[in-house]
């Protein structure tokens, strides 16, 4: 942009300091071209969030003149007015000087449209610099569409207004959800200090949040430096708990000592016991005393140790050979029985009286042979449940069914009744009843039929 001056813009063109007054300005030349009229109004420019890309072209005939004694005005919406006297060339010369002028102007709205759009310039700054260019157009020495561009300026500052507003909501943001984070590790640092007995993972802790706490930024200063003290202090507090809690343990390793050694004594009292279960329960008496005891200096306690184990390893080896004795014995009985569950399951129980005295004769056997391993106890059991329940079916089958007998009988009254039914009638010269109970009666003595041979089959 160019104030006008009485120094030379370029060789070709020169600014003349003042304008001519109102009273004495010369009589406009007649235009190369059509004068233009007030525009209705100005042009709208191109929203923000839509880069421009490219040098808007401008007509400068289209929106000003130049006189014949050199005197270049500007149109506008608000009227015409002098923006410079051109002695270097000329009116085409006028022309393109001023219209360059434009487009570098326009240009540079461009530009800050396409920063703000981009999101990579500051929103603030660009509307700093769209609100100076606004204020700098009512002087501004050029030719083309300034009425356009002082609407795009205008768009672009209430935007780049708005974006700045945003920005600063999600930096305001950003700091909140930063230092709540801080808050949050300081809580859990203060938790750590006050109440955690887990020395090693609360001090592996500690050192994780230090990273995490160097990786947030953004706050202010003030309020980082008061969390920094909290968390400061809580980890003070960890670490002289933490050094009490273990120089209390260092004064009392001599107590551990002894206590430890007192339960190996006890130990290799226990050693040679062939009372399994009770000594097996002592021994796990002493591995829960031996946990509670605490510890000593790490070849003392090592020592103890070995000591201790080499006492329960005597115990538990001879419980294991006389356990696998045991179960050796436990899987000859569980064989013994799978023999006899064999034989059960191949009695025929046509023969009720002998399949019985068979099955009689196999449990007998089974319960001299004693227990079987846990593992197959069940099943052996099972099975020979199911021999019993089939033989005891067959048993039950012999049984005649009350109900049926009931229900045979029912059938042979009502067909009896029926026959009778049927003489009457007959003899009373119905013939056409008597046929229907006739029929009736042959159905009942059908079902009465059947029902008997149910009842002889279960016999």
């Amino acid at each position: 942009m160019t104030t006008p001056d009485s120094t030379q813009d370029t060789p070709e063109a020169t600014a003349t300091a003042e304008a001519p007054a109102a009273t004495s300005a010369p009589t406009p030349a007649p235009r190369p071209g059509p004068r233009p009229g007030p525009k209705p109004g100005p042009k709208p420019g191109p929203h923000p969030s839509a880069p421009v890309l490219t040098t808007l072209a401008s007509d400068p005939r289209r929106h000003g003149r130049v006189d014949a004694d050199g005197t270049v005005w500007l149109i506008t919406a608000d009227g015409e007015r002098v923006i410079a006297t051109w002695q270097a060339g000329d009116a085409d010369a006028a022309y393109e000087h001023f219209g360059r002028r434009y487009d570098d102007l326009a240009t540079e709205v461009a530009l800050l449209e396409r920063r703000l759009a981009s999101g990579a310039g500051d929103a603030r700054k660009i509307g700093a610099a769209a609100a100076h260019l606004i204020e700098t157009l009512p002087e501004a020495h050029v030719l083309g569409d300034v009425d356009a561009l002082r609407a795009r300026l205008a768009v672009l500052a209430e935007h780049a207004g708005e974006a700045a507003e945003a920005a600063r909501a999600e930096r305001e943001q950003r700091r909140a959800e930063q230092t709540a984070r801080k808050e949050a590790l300081a809580a859990e640092a203060e938790d750590l200090a006050a109440n955690s007995t887990q020395w090693k993972s609360a001090g592996e802790r500690f050192k994780t949040i230090l990273d995490e706490w160097k990786a947030i930024s953004g706050l202010d200063r003030k309020t980082d430096d008061l969390l920094w003290k909290r968390f400061s202090a809580a980890r003070e507090s960890f670490n002289r708990r933490r050094g009490t809690h273990f120089a209390e343990l260092d004064r009392g390793r001599a107590g551990v000592r002894k206590a430890k050694t007192e339960l190996c004594e006890r130990a290799e009292a226990l050693a040679a016991s062939t009372d399994w279960a009770a000594t097996s329960s002592a021994f796990r008496n002493l591995l829960t005393e031996w946990k509670a005891a605490g510890r000593t200096t790490r070849d003392i306690d090592d020592a103890l140790w070995k000591r201790f184990k080499a006492a329960q390893d005597t115990f538990f080896t001879a419980r294991n050979a006389q356990s696998a004795e045991r179960e050796a014995e436990l899987t000859a009985n569980a064989e013994a029985k799978e023999q006899l569950l064999a034989e059960a399951e191949k009695i025929d129980v046509s023969n009720r009286k002998a399949a019985r005295a068979a099955l009689r004769a196999i449990t007998d056997k089974w319960d001299e042979l004693g227990r079987a391993p846990r593992e197959r106890a069940a099943e052996l059991e099972r099975r020979l449940r199911v021999v019993e329940k089939k033989i005891r079916d067959a048993e039950e089958s012999d049984r005649p069914d009350p109900e049926a007998q009931a229900r045979a009988e029912q059938f042979i009254a009502r067909a009896e009744q029926f026959e009778k039914q049927a003489a009457k009638a007959e003899a009373a010269g119905r013939a056409k009843e008597a046929e229907q109970a006739r029929a009736s009666a042959a159905q009942w003595r059908d079902w009465a039929q059947t029902a008997t041979q149910a009842v002889s089959k279960k016999r």
